[in-house]
């Protein structure tokens, strides 16, 4: 029994799962410092306001919370998008650039081809 947890523990996919989720975690701190410290005080500059927590408050009913957490999220998600997703697609279209070059193009794998070659084949007896 204990070897069969060891054995399940030191899959590589459950170790790289525990590294994603710490890197992800204190990535999570980099990515809120970013929108707290830098970009929520220049929508504070824009608008005058920090948060918009205030807005549209009639008693407890309060929409502003909810349209403080959208802003948030947008400005996350495109601070993800911008700092990493972005420069990290850049990269790997440079490196495949550099790997395959146009003589030297990946082998097309002969299960795709021949699926390839199926579906030309359907299409043209449906038409």
């Amino acid at each position: 029994m204990l070897m069969g947890f060891k054995d399940f523990i030191m899959k590589g996919n459950v170790v790289d799962l525990a590294v994603a989720v710490v890197i992800g975690a204190s990535f999570g701190t980099v990515v809120n410092a970013l929108v707290n410290s830098v970009l929520m005080p220049l929508i504070a500059k824009i608008f005058g306001v920090m948060n918009f927590d205030n807005f549209l408050a009639w008693g407890d009913v309060r929409f502003g919370v909810l349209l403080t957490a959208v802003v948030n999220f947008i400005l996350v998600a495109a601070a993800i998008y911008f700092v990493v997703v972005v420069p990290m697609n850049h990269i790997i279209a440079r490196r495949n650039a550099r790997l395959y070059t146009k003589e030297e193009q990946p082998a097309v794998d002969p299960q795709i081809e021949l699926l390839t070659e199926i579906r030309d084949s359907l299409r043209s007896r449906t038409q």
